[in-house]
């Protein structure tokens, strides 16, 4: 169906070209590669989330709302790198592209600790070089609680102060109880919410679930028969 979708936008007849806004979304990806990840459970994560960008509904949503996407991985305190910068979603080649780039990331680290509230650091800072776009989030996935560096919930006060909404994908393979961390210690701001996946098997499924429920929001916006429209080409 998202053949149809490419079609359509190149003869004109669909306006994805032309969105009715800038940047609806600025979308930071952030993913785990500490210790406890090992090299199989590093490939599905990178694999899944090249998946989900690929899915027709995600995908149409990410061109339409010309969101703003980087993409990084984190550990330990002072190991955070962003893996792909910022990059403007225009067209579906451009979500292949990122997808493309996605499952070709190399892991940086693979023996250190968990510092989430260091990653939420250098993913708030990286905000600047993308003012345009009306929402801000960081969907940031882990197997574990934070065990060094900034505790995520000290984080809160800046990102709630810079409108960051912070979701959280908890990987339960080895923690019990991540969830509920989650929900107390990482997420925040005005619809925050939290997406679990039972195991790294698990992952593809989930990251695509938390994925829609992030970027296909901005379909809010559409006119109610435009809408209509393009669910009918599915």
């Amino acid at each position: 169906m998202r053949g149809l979708l490419r079609t359509l936008a190149t003869v004109g007849l669909i306006g994805l070209a032309t969105p009715a806004v800038t940047c609806d979304l600025a979308l930071v990806l952030a993913f785990d590669v500490s210790g406890s990840v090992n090299a199989e459970e590093y490939r599905l994560q990178v694999d899944g989330l090249a998946a989900a960008l690929q899915d027709g509904s995600v995908s149409e949503a990410l061109v339409r709302g010309r969101v703003a996407v980087m993409v990084m991985q984190w550990t330990g305190t002072s190991r955070q790198h962003i893996s792909l910068p910022w990059r403007r979603i225009e067209s579906f080649a451009d979500v292949d592209q990122l997808a493309s780039d996605v499952a070709r990331i190399e892991r940086g680290w693979r023996d250190f600790s968990t510092a989430i509230g260091e990653a939420m650091q250098l993913a708030l800072i990286n905000f600047d070089d993308v003012p345009d776009c009306k929402r801000r989030v960081i969907d940031i996935s882990a197997d574990g609680v934070s065990n060094e560096g900034v505790l995520p919930q000290d984080m809160r006060p800046a990102l709630d102060a810079a409108a960051i909404v912070v979701n959280g994908l908890a990987i339960e393979s080895d923690v019990d109880g991540l969830v509920g961390y989650f929900r107390h210690s990482v997420i925040t701001g005005p619809g925050a919410f939290v997406i679990s996946a039972s195991d790294y098997t698990d992952y593809p499924r989930a990251i695509r679930q938390k994925l829609l429920r992030e970027v296909t929001d901005q379909l809010a916006d559409i006119g109610s028969s435009e809408h209509q429209a393009i669910r009918d080409r599915r």
